[in-house]
């Protein structure tokens, strides 16, 4: 048997791969330097090193040094005073709200106790006269108590009130109110202006001291006399040392500081008018509005209290039944002038304005005693600052200097008051 073997080349099964490959050309290597972006920690580390390694630099001009350190302590002193100034100006604004509030709050005492202490005096007077004429069916007795109650409490109410003197308390808050917001103003200038030193300081420290003493917020043990013996104009200002006279002669400058002796004669001419003319005047009627409050704060509470000491004795059909009647009614009618008219703010008006032409003497006299004219204010200034004060123009200010030399030539007093704003 013959047996027949059959081969065949083995094909290529399904699942052989195929690999194909495919060349391209090679590119040229190109190479970017990219610049390294240090890390925080890096910088940090590095700042640290630098700190504590370098503690040696390189030595400097010792003059140079010891002028940067004398400039950072100047800088360092002007911050914090700049700082002082700026807390000592919150306080003064805090001042003038508080006296503001005050303000409204006195005016609501003197209007409420006004209007009570009269109704209450004239519902006493009309029972005491109801009672006496014995016109409705009622007990005597009945109106009689109830009257005299009412006059021995408006008799109370009438001294706390003429004590206190509402309409002159809300009258101090004004001036206060004024002078506060004035400091504050002067405070913003020298903010504004230049870099403020310890003097600023100091100055503003004493000036709101000034104004508190002179012008107090409580009452009990710190209300201001309301009525004194004398007529004394108010003082918001610290007290000045009086410098030391310069007896050597003051030598010419260059820069005179806008001041001569036409400017310094001025000024005195013009003093000697506000104190023989405006100080004067001030006086006369501060004292002659102090002695009628005096007087109308003594006959209101007598009245009432005459008015009480009638009512409990009344009768009916009494004549004695018109003192009450009468004693009452002139209560209300002199209660209604003296605090309806306010004389006490008038007091407190004189006591202020007498106060301004104390200070405006004061600065004068400062100004001219300091001798060398360099270390003054600039006398420009000072000249339009004066004529501001009394409510002229500079040239104004000038002609009153000039009358005022011919009435001393001639001997006559002058006619014309120094200030013309109030």
């Amino acid at each position: 048997m013959a047996s027949l073997s059959l081969q065949a080349s083995t094909l290529p099964s399904r699942s052989k791969r195929v690999n194909a490959a495919i060349n391209l050309p090679k590119l040229p290597k190109v190479s970017i330097s990219v610049p390294k972006v240090p890390s925080r920690s890096t910088l940090l580390s590095e700042e640290l090193i630098h700190r504590f390694t370098d503690t040696t630099p390189v030595e400097k001009d010792a003059t140079s040094t010891n002028k940067m350190s004398h400039h950072e302590l100047n800088n360092s002193s002007t911050s914090k005073a700049t700082i002082q100034l700026y807390a000592i100006l919150e306080a003064v604004a805090d001042r003038v709200e508080m006296h503001k509030n005050l303000v409204d709050q006195r005016d609501n005492w003197n209007n409420l106790l006004l209007n009570s202490i009269n109704m209450i005096t004239l519902t006493a007077s009309t029972m005491a006269g109801v009672a006496a004429t014995g016109g409705v069916d009622v007990p005597l007795f009945a109106l009689k108590l109830p009257s005299t109650f009412l006059f021995t409490a408006a008799t109370g109410l009438l001294l706390i009130m003429n004590k206190i003197q509402p309409s002159q308390l809300a009258e101090e808050q004004r001036n206060a109110t004024r002078l506060f917001k004035q400091l504050e103003t002067q405070i913003e200038t020298i903010i504004a202006l230049r870099e403020p030193n310890e003097e600023d300081v100091k100055d503003a420290m004493e000036k709101v001291l000034a104004l508190d003493k002179a012008y107090p917020l409580p009452l009990l043990g710190a209300m201001l006399e309301k009525f004194p013996n004398k007529f004394e104009p108010a003082v918001w200002w610290p007290s000045r040392m009086k410098k030391e006279k310069v007896n050597k002669r003051m030598e010419m400058k260059q820069n005179t500081n806008g001041w001569n002796k036409e400017l310094e004669m001025e000024f005195l001419e013009v003093l000697e008018v506000a104190k023989r003319k405006d100080i004067e005047d001030y006086e006369r009627l501060g004292n002659l509005v102090l002695k009628v409050n005096k007087s109308l704060a003594i006959a209101g509470p007598l009245l009432t209290g005459i008015a009480a000491a009638g009512s409990a004795f009344l009768s009916q059909g009494s004549w004695a039944a018109i003192i009450p009647v009468m004693a009452g009614s002139l209560a209300a009618a002199i209660n209604a002038f003296e605090h309806g008219g306010q004389i006490g703010m008038g007091f407190e008006l004189y006591r202020n304005c007498g106060g301004f032409f104390k200070l405006f003497e004061e600065n004068i006299e400062a100004t001219l005693e300091e001798k060398d004219w360099e270390r003054r204010e600039d006398g420009e200034l000072f000249e339009m600052k004066v004529a501001l004060q009394l409510g002229r123009s500079v040239s104004q200010l000038r002609e009153l200097a000039s009358k005022s030399a011919s009435s001393r030539r001639e001997g006559i007093a002058p006619d014309e008051f120094a200030s013309k704003l109030f």
